[in-house]
């Protein structure tokens, strides 16, 4: 059985794809036994890549270079043969001849498979039918590729395959390689907005002994010299906070979150937020920042604000609409919350626009706002807009509305009816954060696993004076997401949580 041609791996039998590691398994072995373990090589010292050549052929034409890459393709014809090489800026053809490499060293070639790992040295020049080229003088296997890449005509295809093989995917799809470009180029661009503008960066804990800053169930880990369980953290929040009653005054920091929850095109257990926390400023403050922020990433990364998200148009243009929730509630379902003034109200209207709620929980006004929000005005939101006052039932840590004690100074971003940024005046007042933390430790009690613990060391950091604060949180995956029209956060997540296969 040849292994000349590129079979696509995930389509073999179990008998061939045996047949074909093995095959490259002997030619490791003959080239071990002739003592040439590519395996021993330690370095190449390549001074240029496939792309630049390409760009710079009017000054290159006739150089020596010396490049290095994965062998994509062969095609043999005799005494001589081309061949594509790939490395990280892209493909090149190669030409192999007999005669300028030396008959010991070709015939080496012949036998070089592909996907396995080469660096060359050559003289550049375009061939007769005008590709750009590099004529080697010297070709040497630096790796030896034991399994054979997918079909090149079809790649690999299969998302369950590329997201558990994403080091084939990257290979086979150029494309994918470029969406981490963009996310690399997103986060740096991010770092640099900020820094310009005063912030810096900062590292708190991953392991925390109390899972703060957001309503969501923890990881629990247990550390066996303190013997005590811990929790990875699920929000950045509460110790970016701390820091700025120490006298740090701007302050963000980009990192991963781990939530043990449900898995959506939306949803992975670890992802990646940016929390910035500026004193001094209230949620209006920060709604201006955050649509600039996002305005210049997009500018930036893409060369204009208007994109397209899913086949719909989506302009990133500041400045961004703003709704408050009950808004949003009234126009997507023609209900006023504002006009209802009790609990009891609340659910009989609620109950009559067919939302179905837990009635022996005897939900309050705010729960049933943000429920009817959740249920039917999210999904209407193509956006960008900035939700405002959120109920305070579902904003432990934001500071009251000054008009209505009822509803909180925060705002959610929203862009193709996914949230994009979370939000709010902060809360500072030590008092009234340890109330919340009661009530969410009641709620915990009786079974709310995403409920908030009490953090008496948070509280005893507010009881030494915070200042007035708006604060952030953006989701680094779901912008990458929008920015590269990617459906699924697995798209944009180098290594996403898979179940392992049995």
């Amino acid at each position: 059985m040849s292994d000349d041609r590129n079979t696509p791996s995930q389509e073999l039998t179990q008998a061939e794809l045996s047949e074909l590691l093995q095959i490259r398994r002997d030619k490791l072995t003959s080239l071990c036994e002739g003592g040439l373990d590519p395996f021993l090589k330690t370095g190449f010292k390549k001074d240029t890549l496939a792309e630049d050549i390409k760009a710079r052929f009017e000054d290159l034409e006739g150089a020596e270079v010396s490049i290095a890459g994965r062998v994509m393709s062969k095609r043999d014809m005799g005494k001589a043969s081309f061949c594509d090489l790939q490395d990280a800026s892209g493909r090149i053809q190669l030409y192999v001849r007999r005669d300028a490499i030396g008959d010991e060293a070709y015939a080496l070639f012949k036998k070089y498979d592909i996907s396995d790992i080469i660096g060359v040295k050559g003289e550049v020049f375009r061939t007769q039918k005008g590709e750009i080229s590099v004529k080697a003088a010297s070709v040497e296997l630096l790796a030896k590729s034991l399994r054979p890449l997918p079909e090149k005509f079809h790649g690999l295809r299969d998302p369950d395959l590329r997201y558990r093989q994403r080091y084939v995917d990257l290979i086979m799809n150029p494309d994918v390689k470029k969406t981490f470009e963009i996310r690399s180029r997103v986060v740096r661009e991010m770092r640099r907005w900020l820094d310009d503008r005063g912030f810096m960066e900062v590292e708190t804990p991953v392991l925390n002994t109390i899972p703060g800053g957001a309503a969501a169930r923890p990881f629990v880990t247990h550390h066996n010299t303190l013997g005590i369980d811990m929790y990875l953290r699920i929000a950045t929040e509460l110790h970016l906070k701390r820091l700025i009653v120490g006298g740090m005054e701007k302050v963000y920091e980009i990192g991963r979150i781990f939530r043990n929850e449900g898995m959506s095109v939306k949803h992975n257990p670890e992802f990646t937020t940016i929390e910035l926390y500026e004193a001094y400023a209230d949620y209006q403050d920060i709604m201006c920042l955050t649509e600039n922020l996002i305005a210049h990433i997009c500018e930036a990364v893409c060369g204009t604000t208007e994109i397209s998200y899913g086949g719909e148009a989506v302009s990133l243009r500041a400045p961004f609409a703003r709704m408050t929730m009950a808004e949003a509630v009234r126009k997507y379902t023609g209900l006023d919350f504002m006009t209802i003034t009790s609990d009891e109200e609340a659910r009989k209207a609620v109950k009559d626009l067919g939302i179905h709620f837990d009635a022996a929980k005897n939900p309050t006004w705010g729960e049933l706002l943000y429920l009817c929000f959740d249920e039917k005005a999210e999904s209407e939101l193509v956006g960008p807009v900035f939700i405002t006052q959120h109920p305070i039932e579902v904003s432990p840590l934001a500071k009251k509305n000054p008009d209505d004690p009822r509803l909180t100074d925060r705002f959610e971003l929203f862009v193709t009816r996914r949230e994009l940024a979370n939000a709010f005046s902060e809360l500072n007042d030590p008092i009234d954060q340890k109330e919340r933390f009661m009530r969410q430790a009641e709620l915990r009690a009786l079974g709310d696993e995403e409920a908030s613990m009490m953090d008496d060391d948070f509280i005893c950091a507010l009881e030494y004076g915070m200042p007035p604060t708006g604060g952030l949180g953006i989701g680094i995956d779901r912008l990458v997401m929008l920015l590269t029209d990617s459906p699924s956060i697995r798209d944009v997540l180098l290594f996403p949580t898979m179940k392992p296969q049995e």
